[in-house]
């Protein structure tokens, strides 16, 4: 247990945890509350949650409104004003370049980052490759969708938006017109919904978005408490993995609805005073056009001593990619997305 514990100025303190109002963004606010209540007995921490932008807005495609902003302004804009300290996200609904004045605290042990079919109630079906031909297969990520366009050019992808509770009871629903729905592992587990998953999509099928399955607290960079407790959540081997895929992304210049997948290990680990300090890191990424009939995919392997040289590896392989024709399915992709948007 860290020594700030016991600092008297930061037990007359309440951290106050915000996220997202919905059932999944709860549970995982919850989950970092009691990994800090753990960790510091004598310290108080409150939780907060609001609605944003992302959420209200459940007519539109992800695809034509844009980037991860969506999910987040509203937070920050509590965050920077004072009214909350720390912010709870699934990462991979994080933006890439933080505003001004915010930086990451915290990543949390990643769960499993696959992506999962969920097969509509009473339906026998237990593979993407048994679904008749013509089935509506609901999701609302296009990097889904473009990927698995390529091996399933049978079935019809249609977008679905809402909660994951929601989501589930449109798949359900016997008039609805879904069959299945692909959807992340790792939500469905935290809402203990984990005996819905029909079937895990792994690569090479579906490779998943960037730092799926991990959580990540957001703070104001001039607040060192803060920063302090955050140390106490950090999962260094998962921080490393999902800060090299970010570094990817970011320099693919990729949002919440550009179809980039990736899939990300360490080996040869070593550490000193329990930090982390070496490792083999492999990363593939893939950008795949929306009709699914381009393809990008590269894997790079470093040894890495740092975060540093984890950024660097993402970075490269972004490079790598775009010399290899990502570049010309991104700009496709942004010129289709404004065409859309102005029709």
């Amino acid at each position: 247990m860290s020594s700030i514990s016991n600092d008297s100025n930061l037990s007359q303190r309440t951290f106050v945890l915000a996220s997202r109002a919905s059932k999944l963004a709860q549970i995982q606010t919850n989950i970092v509350r009691d990994s800090l209540d753990g960790a510091f007995p004598s310290l108080s921490f409150g939780t907060s949650f609001m609605t944003t932008e992302g959420d209200k807005n459940q007519s539109q495609a992800l695809y034509l409104l844009g980037g991860k902003a969506l999910w987040t302004k509203e937070l920050e804009v509590a965050l920077k004003e004072n009214v909350v300290d720390m912010l709870v996200h699934s990462l991979k609904d994080v933006p890439t370049t933080l505003p001004d004045g915010c930086e990451i605290g915290a990543i949390l042990e990643r769960e499993d980052p696959v992506d999962s079919l969920v097969v509509k109630q009473g339906l026998p079906y237990k593979t993407l490759e048994e679904l008749p031909e013509g089935s509506a297969v609901g999701t609302s990520s296009v990097r889904r969708v473009a990927q698995l366009r390529k091996s399933f050019p049978n079935l019809v992808f249609l977008d679905v938006r809402g909660n994951l509770n929601t989501r589930l009871a449109k798949l359900d629903d016997p008039n609805g017109p879904y069959t299945a729905l692909i959807l992340a592992k790792s939500g469905l587990v935290r809402l203990g919904m984990g005996d819905r998953v029909t079937a895990d999509l792994s690569p090479p099928i579906l490779f998943h978005a960037v730092s799926q399955g991990a959580l990540a607290v957001e703070i104001r960079a001039d607040d060192q408490e803060a920063r302090e407790l955050c140390k106490s959540l950090t999962h260094q081997e998962t921080q490393w993995m999902c800060l090299a895929e970010r570094a990817l992304l970011r320099e693919l210049e990729g949002g919440c609805s550009v179809p980039v997948g990736v899939s990300t290990s360490l080996s040869q680990i070593d550490k000193s005073g329990g930090q982390l300090t070496s490792a083999t890191l492999t990363i593939t990424g893939c950008v795949t056009s929306i009709d699914g009939s381009v393809h990008i995919q590269d894997t790079l392997t470093q040894d890495v001593q740092n975060i540093q040289g984890v950024e660097e590896l993402g970075k490269n392989l972004a490079m790598t990619l775009m010399s290899n024709g990502a570049k010309a399915i991104l700009d496709d992709i942004t010129q289709d997305r404004r065409k859309r948007a102005s029709e």
